[in-house]
């Protein structure tokens, strides 16, 4: 695929664009990586350095590669954090102006807003904007349980709760949502889940709750789910082999005792997935 990825970048470690690009292009896809910031590192560590970009100046590297006539021949656009509301209107631009020349182009967009425990940590409105503007417009979400239930309005504890707040959001637009970091009273002690939904039916994965959440992980996340799904074309296939890598990738974390995901040392496994998990149909 082509995939136009519109995202964060750090020269030092791995999220936004720095954490999806190398996945994807290990896995064979063209990446064309816009950068909405430039930062020295992630800002999970208190202090960075580097630019914002103006929503002005993204437009007009997505302007750039739209003059050399080849944005239309993009079969993705694949979007993270939005810390600006101008910024999103350019993502959707975008998203339009690729779905007018490539109608079966899709739009993964991954909801950043926050996660449990930390709660929000966007800039206000941004949630609502996300939830309003740019979800609906999207083909593929990738939200975790705490955004999950934001965009759906409500708080679930149980799987069948989370499958319908899934439904709810579904109703808004996007076909496809992939719901991470799940966390339910059904479960296992020391277990998550990871849930996909699609008109295709819903499977979950069951995996052990490593003591570890580094930056970075959510991104890879939605490249690697977006990668398969479009390959594939099965949810539960995609589902299998993004969670196999993933997890891969962060029991590597864990056991480097790093701060940043181990994406370089333990990207075979990005190449080619394991067989470790298995998908269960939930309906």
């Amino acid at each position: 695929m082509k995939i136009l990825s519109i995202q964060s970048s750090v020269a030092y470690g791995h999220v936004g664009n720095s954490a999806a690009a190398f996945p994807l292009q290990r896995l064979g896809h063209e990446v064309w990586p816009v950068l909405t910031v430039h930062f020295s590192n992630h800002t999970g560590y208190g202090a960075w350095r580097g630019p914002t970009l103006p929503a002005a100046d993204v437009a007009e590297v997505i302007n750039g590669i739209e003059d050399r006539g080849v944005l239309g021949s993009a079969d993705a656009v694949l979007s993270g954090y939005q810390g600006d509301p101008a910024v999103g209107a350019v993502i959707l631009d975008a998203v339009a102006r690729v779905k007018a020349a490539n109608p079966a182009a899709v739009y993964c967009c991954d909801p950043v807003m926050g996660d449990a425990g930390r709660g929000m940590f966007v800039r206000p409105g941004i949630p609502e904007y996300l939830r309003d503007t740019v979800v609906p417009r999207a083909d593929i979400i990738t939200p975790n349980h705490f955004e999950l239930d934001f965009l759906a309005g409500r708080t679930t504890n149980s799987l069948a709760e989370v499958l319908d707040a899934v439904d709810v959001v579904r109703a808004t637009g996007p076909r496809h949502v992939l719901v991470t970091s799940v966390l339910h009273g059904d479960l296992p002690p020391d277990s998550l889940e990871v849930v996909a939904v699609s008109d295709e039916g819903a499977w979950a994965v069951t995996t052990p709750l490593l003591p570890i959440n580094p930056n970075g992980g959510g991104d890879v996340t939605a490249a690697l789910y977006l990668a398969h799904l479009s390959t594939t074309g099965s949810p539960a296939t995609a589902l299998e082999r993004t969670i196999a890598s993933v997890y891969t990738v962060l029991e590597a974390t864990l056991a480097a005792g790093t701060r940043e995901i181990q994406l370089i040392a333990a990207q075979d496994v990005i190449a080619d997935p394991p067989t470790r998990f298995t998908a269960r149909r939930l309906r």
